[in-house]
């Protein structure tokens, strides 16, 4: 199992201040510790207030590099990007000055920018926070049920991995995705899970139980032994 501690909140508000403080506090000490430091972030409308807030805190941002947990295989520009999100939320004010390494490239596919992927990532080294979130169908990151690649994902020592999801609601149209593996999430000081609502929480608490990671992948990271995780949950 992880070494787990979470908090449940009565609001949104709540969570998101306790998102920010633990964020610029892990942040600070990288810094502190070794000079930089690394923040590998989820899209989403959970941690998008932290961002908000987060970017205009005067911390050493030209000593902290931001990437994504994981990204659909579409240009920077694109509605769906995440990529797009993070830099109107979280790279704007003193945040701009941080160093982002993007997960998408020119290759056609992701299976085809797969390395040069992988040698951005492990050019980061370790972050020092990873923030995830999760879906209704138990994916984290794009570690989606059954998807292709899945296997792979939650059991090579490459920290990302190219994933082509089974086309769901959850998913949408886009499903051919770039995602940090389940040992790119374990290669993270502190991992923090963001849960919001009834129905997420319910299954959450299925992916505590016993069962097959492959029907909720959540699983791989909550069975991980090497990852500290915090999990964060609002209404």
């Amino acid at each position: 199992m992880a070494n787990l501690t979470e908090h449940f909140f009565d609001s949104k508000e709540e969570l998101t201040a306790q998102l920010s403080a633990l964020l610029e506090s892990k942040l600070v000490a990288g810094i502190e510790e070794k000079g930089s430091a690394v923040l590998l972030v989820s899209g989403g409308s959970s941690p998008a207030p932290a961002y908000k807030h987060l970017s205009g805190l005067p911390l050493a941002w030209d000593k902290i590099s931001v990437a994504m947990v994981d990204e659909r295989w579409v240009d920077a520009n694109h509605e769906k990007s995440n990529e797009a999100f993070i830099k109107s939320t979280l790279l704007q004010n003193h945040a701009s000055k941080a160093r982002f390494v993007t997960m998408k490239n020119s290759a056609q596919t992701a299976i085809a920018g797969q390395v040069e992927c992988e040698l951005a990532y492990k050019a980061l080294g370790q972050a020092d926070v990873t923030i995830l979130g999760m879906g209704p169908d138990g994916h984290t990151a794009s570690l989606f049920p059954h998807a292709d690649g899945l296997e792979h994902g939650l059991n090579t020592s490459d920290v990302v991995c190219a994933i082509n999801a089974k086309q769901s609601e959850v998913t949408g149209s886009i499903t051919e995705r770039m995602t940090l593996t389940l040992s790119g999430i374990a290669n993270s000081k502190q991992v923090v899970l963001l849960i919001s609502g009834d129905e997420k929480k319910a299954v959450y608490e299925q992916a505590k139980q016993a069962g097959s990671e492959y029907d909720i992948p959540l699983r791989a990271v909550m069975n991980h032994p090497e990852i500290d995780l915090i999990v964060f949950w609002c209404p």
